[in-house]
């Protein structure tokens, strides 16, 4: 983040007057290693979009529209301005070895930036359509992308977004299990096709400090419900809490748990 300081603060007129040359040289060794004073990264959040067989074109559609409009909408823009900016990637799953990267780690800071990386996203392909729902194998892909962050950050969070169970592979709490999800909180946007799709999530895949399930009826409110992820997400535990009731009409209503023991047999 220092960079844009540096940018910002050499943009700004008359910022050296008249001035010895050794004081000159003096505040911009200052201004190129803060030191202490640089703010550490807030947050690196991963966003894990299922693309399984169950998703028809149209629904493919509307949620990668969704995702680019979410991260577009003013709120999300302020909370990622609010927070000095945040790292974020975004791949699309389905089967245990089907992950495709939707957009590399970006750090997101502005309107610009955030515009921008709405616009990657929204200009991929779907890379699969027939392969089975594999979320086990993609909650440990989603680990190995945060260890690779530019940097690292307070928060590590992964957002996954699903409309079925796991049918194929570990199921999540093995993964949770047999790899290392330390400080690490998973949260699900969740399409309740099925009724028993968002009871499975709350009980077996949200995880972490201060995670999170958020249900949505149907695709086309993807972008409502994505928004709101996103705000709670990037505004941290605190906020989270604070909003872990009502929400509105009870289609956007979201769920918090405790943090999972680990045993996998439950």
């Amino acid at each position: 983040m220092f960079h844009l300081t540096r940018k910002a603060a050499c943009d700004v007129p008359g910022l050296f007057p008249a001035q010895s040359a050794l004081r000159q040289m003096a505040l911009l060794v200052l201004l190129l290693f803060p030191a202490s004073t640089a703010k550490a990264c807030s947050l690196a959040l991963v966003l894990a979009v299922d693309v399984s067989a169950s998703i028809t074109e149209e629904e493919y559609e509307l949620q990668q529209s969704g995702i680019a409009a979410a991260l577009k909408h003013p709120d999300v823009i302020k909370a990622i301005e609010t927070v000095d900016g945040i790292w974020l990637h975004g791949f699309e799953w389905s089967g245990r070895y089907q992950q495709n990267t939707l957009l590399d780690w970006r750090f997101l800071y502005d309107e610009a930036s955030v515009s921008a990386a709405g616009d990657a996203i929204l200009a991929t392909e779907r890379d699969h359509r027939e392969f089975m729902t594999s979320l086990g194998s993609a909650l440990v892909h989603a680990t190995d992308v945060l260890s690779t962050a530019p940097e690292h950050c307070d928060r590590q969070v992964i957002d996954v977004s699903a409309d079925g169970i796991n049918n194929e592979g570990d199921d999540p709490l093995v993964a949770y299990a047999t790899h290392d999800f330390a400080d690490v909180t998973v949260n699900a946007l969740v399409i309740r096709k099925e009724e028993r799709t968002f009871g499975y999530f709350v009980n077996k895949v949200i995880t972490g400090p201060g995670a999170f399930a958020q249900p949505i009826n149907t695709y086309e409110d993807y972008t409502e419900g994505m928004v709101r992820k996103l705000v709670r997400e990037i505004m941290g535990l605190g906020f989270a809490e604070l909003q872990s009731g009502d929400l509105g009409h009870a289609g956007t209503r979201s769920f918090a748990r405790r943090p999972p023991s680990g045993d996998a047999s439950r």
